[in-house]
């Protein structure tokens, strides 16, 4: 993937200490001290552009968000949306609640400590559509065996994606590891865009073109299922 952007980008990202995190492995077991609170921490690992993780973090002050990328051209694109949805009436900016960050999603387990975050989104992943690449695939078993460390007993995998082959490889990595699975949806905005769900640009461009939505969230932790079960049995 290449990605054309402006000159002096790096030293851009660089100047911005309070919300760009250059060398996160050092921050590994201590995200809870970078935030400066206790709150919940739900990462984005793969953010593109950063319209879903800048609306998030704006919506839910409360919870903490990291998005991550490994492209200094888009976490330049992503510190834009980041501060534009925090940016009040007065012209102040708060962006206590995230911290965008350059990583390889394959060293995932390198800069989060195990139970560290409650909620792990993948939105439109690489598909990878080759066989011999499936381990690239962000939904293999290799990449579920480390979101499972690093996901604490709240933790939850939210997943989406255009790409039919993508979904159903993924149903089954998460079946195959014996991951519960709820809110399945084969066309998440077949009546229009869904309001309880902030797209991605991506998502926005091909929803309006009629591609489908699928989504899933996957149960991980054992808090969650516990209730998510409860759920299920109140409904009997």
């Amino acid at each position: 993937m290449r990605l054309r952007g402006r000159k002096g980008i790096r030293e851009n990202i660089e100047s911005q200490t309070d919300l760009v995190i250059l060398n996160p492995q050092q921050y590994k077991g201590k995200w809870h001290e970078v935030f400066g609170n206790d709150n919940p921490i739900y990462a984005e690992l793969g953010m593109g552009k950063g319209r879903f993780i800048s609306e998030h973090s704006r919506l839910n002050p409360n919870i903490n968000y990291i998005g991550i990328d490994m492209y200094d051209e888009l976490i330049r694109r992503s510190s834009e949306k980041a501060r534009e949805a925090h940016t009040l009436e007065d012209g102040t900016c708060d962006v206590s609640n995230i911290r965008l960050v350059i990583w390889n999603i394959e060293k995932i387990e390198e800069i989060f400590a195990p139970d560290e975050l409650q909620r792990v989104y993948l939105n439109f992943s690489d598909p990878w559509p080759k066989n011999k690449h499936a381990r690239r695939r962000l939904t293999h078993a290799g990449f579920l065996h480390k979101y499972t460390d690093i996901l604490n007993e709240w933790g939850e995998i939210h997943f989406k994606t255009d790409s039919q082959s993508l979904f159903e490889f993924s149903l089954n990595s998460f079946a195959d590891m014996g991951l519960r699975m709820r809110n399945i949806s084969l066309n998440l905005h077949e009546d229009g865009p869904n309001p309880e769900h902030i797209m991605t640009e991506y998502e926005m461009k091909f929803s309006s073109r009629g591609v489908n939505i699928h989504r899933c969230e996957v149960v991980i932790g054992e808090k969650v299922l516990e209730a998510h079960l409860a759920e299920l049995k109140g409904r009997k």
